[in-house]
């Protein structure tokens, strides 16, 4: 197989299946490899664990901020707004702007939301538990971060599905099923970013414990959050809080429908829920890669990086790295250790919701187990088309019919 073989770029190349064989072929050839393919601006594609790692890691070398960390080529005259959101910053704004966030987005504030998840989770199985059938995707994996999102940024409960449709949109511009346009896809980040100025509005004038409010207010050494950075903001935890979550759980619950000795396993152990959790991240990885720019020349696994090139980094290989991964393809509960990188790997740009997200997955998996433990899939899995988030779309299930438990 040449390097050249499979377009990592195209969305069709992920429609079937991360190409997890290709990947591997990359990290023992050429795990710094130069990608030339149809449509995109040619780039060097990052495979190995330890360089992945470093690319993240060393911003003064790779940078988030100079042509925005998304893998998609940003058009020139947006760059100048993509960059104030946090997400495509370097240090030392980046640092500024995250320890303004970090006032809001708190420990205790993720703490408090764990009851609020169990009960959200009993929920939202009590819709579907007495039919003994769902679309899991749909019914389930989306809607516990649609809502958990929500209610931490203090959107009414109503206006969800408007936040499920926006990032839709935006994420899902490559799939045919949501027959999205470039610029349907730009109408609904309008359409986000004026939502989300109508609600910092209402939280300055009445604000709540909610994090949207926080923010409103925060100030750190007389700094604050101007309205484009709000809604920036706004826009990131709407699509990232929502997509990453969401496809991580649905990929996890595909991942137990091939591996059913791991779900009899998990299910009589408890114990291995920790470790459960962090085998889902590494295994399915829903963020398959970011992108760099080389802000000087620089050698990395040997390859001659120019000032300028673009750089992706591909998490969704690196977490199956076998120098570093035991049988990196075995989906195995107890895990341990599990250096994934499915968060960022360290850096300053390590995930700002990583415990939230690791709490709503071992909520919704501890519910799983305790309600619908005969979970099996009756239909195909239905993939998302996109080359940058690792999703699934649709994942029918059937399970014995229960009662409802919430009140």
């Amino acid at each position: 197989m040449a390097p050249n073989d499979l377009i990592l770029s195209d969305p069709g190349t992920y429609v079937d299946a991360v190409p997890h064989e290709f990947f591997a072929h990359l990290r023992s050839t050429s795990p710094v490899s130069w990608r030339e393919e149809p449509d995109v601006i040619p780039y060097w594609a990052v495979t190995s664990y330890d360089a992945c790692v470093r690319v993240n890691r060393e911003w003064e070398e790779y940078s988030s901020s100079a042509m925005t960390s998304l893998p998609f080529d940003v058009p020139e005259e947006e760059i100048v707004q993509q960059q104030l959101m946090m997400l495509n910053m370097d240090p030392p704004l980046h640092t500024r702007y995250r320890r303004l966030v970090n006032k809001g987005f708190t420990p205790r504030m993720v703490r408090d939301l764990e009851a609020r998840l169990h009960t959200v989770t009993d929920e939202l199985i009590d819709h579907v538990i007495e039919k003994g059938e769902a679309d899991f995707v749909v019914d389930i994996a989306a809607e516990l971060p649609l809502i958990v999102i929500a209610e931490l940024m203090g959107v009414p409960f109503e206006d969800r599905h408007k936040m499920f449709d926006w990032s839709n949109k935006m994420i899902g511009s490559q799939d045919p099923e949501y027959n999205v346009t470039p610029e349907v896809a730009a109408e609904a980040a309008m359409e986000l970013y004026s939502y989300a100025s109508q609600l910092f509005a209402s939280k300055r004038s009445n604000p709540h414990q909610d994090l949207m409010s926080v923010l409103t207010q925060v100030e750190v050494e007389n700094e604050s959050l101007s309205d484009l950075e709000l809604e920036l903001f706004f826009l990131l935890l709407a699509v990232a809080g929502n997509e990453t979550t969401r496809n991580l759980i649905a990929g996890a619950m595909n991942t137990f429908f091939q591996n059913p000795d791991q779900w009899v396993r998990l299910r009589e152990d408890r114990s291995l829920m920790d470790t459960a959790v962090e085998e889902m991240l590494r295994y399915v990885t829903p963020v398959m890669n970011f992108r760099r720019t080389a802000m000087t020349d620089v050698t990395l696994e040997g390859a001659q990086i120019k000032t300028g090139d673009k750089v992706l980094f591909f998490h969704i290989s690196a977490n199956r790295d076998e120098k570093i991964f035991e049988n990196p393809d075995v989906f195995d509960v107890g895990r341990n250790p599990n250096p994934h990188m499915a968060f960022g790997g360290g850096g300053p740009h390590f995930c700002l919701g990583a415990n939230l997200a690791r709490m709503e997955i071992k909520v919704m998996f501890e519910h799983l187990l305790d309600r619908m433990p005969d979970m099996t899939q009756t239909g195909p899995t239905q993939r998302l088309r996109s080359p940058f988030i690792s999703g699934i779309k649709h994942l029918p299930v059937s399970f014995t019919p229960g009662p409802k438990v919430a009140s």
